[in-house]
């Protein structure tokens, strides 16, 4: 069994990934040791309270200057007198596959080897440090997981990979085939991925493709007493760009008014579109009901939540290229007892039953995404069944700490298998 684990991801840390922090803090409750390897600083000013209380190391591989290319030079320099055959049969690979880092990629394939060399490093130091030999897991299956799939064939340590969204689908299935062959096992947070990965890799090379939900702290979000109101606050939260339809939402928000239902909504989140939200937003003459919050953290949305009646998100014109698997702050909503609306993207059936816990509209429906949000904005008692069933959701299949314990069978700390597992 591995004393530890390093964990590789893109950037650290990031708002956006916090389902990887209460991942990570999961873990630690249990007493796993961990290391987080960041390929590149996230850039990010904002950042998640709960990150003051993780006692993993986080080191960052991407530095510049004189001193991290010495140090560089001599990482290389005693890798190869470590094991010259991994180190230059691993340099061959990544010179003969400069495919590899095709698609949704920031590194070349050579520069993912530079890296990986990096992380073998941390290995050995923690290995020479009596911490035993640790296993490679990398979120994301583009860049993260080339690293550590040249990691393990530089080391001989066992290697395996989160995928999520984007990372899956837009590096080429050869790149892909290339990553799953070479782990002990992969994990991906909802079946449809998992049949993704089945179609595109031979059950031949294929390891075990564990589906894992990402999972909320339960005790953090939870059911709270909101206030009776004349206005009921819809809230959304997602990034402002075009596959996360804002669009629709404001068009549907717009019904409404017209209609002559009271609310506002607030949107939480940052992006590409928020300027042109904006002047749409005053075009469509909600200025006074609508409006953008900007990024909040971990613990912030979860006090934005325990004061909202109504959440929405209304993807629409997903596809596999640019899909963003499943919006995970609808669990964090579904925890927090608020009713959702969303619409029937491809990731969503495997969390919502329209009718049941949440009221689901086809994608770009604005007409029925309205007509769903007139519904709870008028039925009390419809708001408080779907918001009770979406709890009971969340418990039964979203639970944090059942997420984790399934994360330690796929890192070798557990004997049993508490999570699905794709055909």
């Amino acid at each position: 069994m591995p004393g530890h684990v390093i964990m590789v991801v893109r950037s650290w840390p990031r708002l956006s990934q916090s389902f990887i922090v209460d991942e990570v803090m999961a873990m630690e409750r249990r007493g796993l040791e961990l290391t987080i390897v960041s390929l590149a600083r996230s850039g990010e000013r904002r950042r998640h309270p709960q990150l003051d209380a993780m006692r993993a190391m986080v080191l960052v591989l991407d530095a510049a200057g004189a001193n991290a290319r010495w140090t560089r030079i001599l990482e290389h320099a005693r890798a190869f007198a470590g094991a010259p055959g991994r180190y230059l049969r691993t340099l061959g690979y990544a010179l003969l596959h400069p495919r590899l880092s095709r698609g949704y990629s920031t590194y070349s394939t050579i520069r993912c080897f530079d890296l990986a060399v990096a992380v073998a490093e941390i290995a050995f130091r923690l290995r020479r440090s009596g911490a035993g030999a640790p296993h490679i897991h990398a979120h994301f299956a583009h860049d993260p997981a080339l690293v550590g799939m040249l990691t393990s064939r530089l080391t001989g340590l066992t290697f395996s990979f989160t995928a999520h969204a984007e990372d899956l689908y837009r590096i080429p299935p050869a790149s892909l085939v290339a990553r799953v062959a070479a782990a002990n096992a992969v994990v991906t947070c909802c079946k449809a991925n998992a049949a993704y990965i089945s179609r595109n890799v031979p059950r031949t090379v294929r390891p075990p493709v564990r589906v894992i939900h990402h999972g909320v702290e339960l005790d953090r979000f939870r059911p709270a007493r909101r206030p009776a109101r004349p206005d009921l606050a819809l809230v959304s939260i997602g990034p402002l760009t075009e596959e996360h339809g804002y669009v629709d939402l404001l068009r549907a928000c717009a019904t409404l008014a017209e209609s002559g239902y009271r609310f506002t909504c607030e949107v939480y989140g940052d992006g590409p579109l928020r300027r042109q939200l904006i002047e749409l937003c005053v075009g469509f003459g909600l200025a006074a009901q609508v409006c953008f919050r900007g990024e909040r953290s971990r613990d912030e949305i979860g006090r934005v939540l325990a004061g909202a009646d109504i959440f929405v998100v209304t993807p629409g014109g997903v596809t596999d290229d640019d899909a963003d698997g499943r919006p995970n702050v609808i669990v964090d909503a579904m925890a927090s007892g608020v009713p959702v609306v969303t619409t029937a993207v491809a990731r969503l059936p495997e969390l919502v039953r329209s009718g049941q816990n949440a009221l689901v509209a086809p994608p770009g429906d604005v007409e029925t995404i309205a007509a769903h949000l007139a519904a709870l904005l008028t039925e009390p008692a419809l708001r408080r069944r779907i918001g009770e069933d979406g709890r009971r959701t969340v418990e039964a299949r979203y639970d944090v700490e059942a997420a984790a314990s399934a994360l330690e069978t796929v890192f070798g700390t557990r004997t049993s298998l508490p999570a699905e597992v794709a055909p």
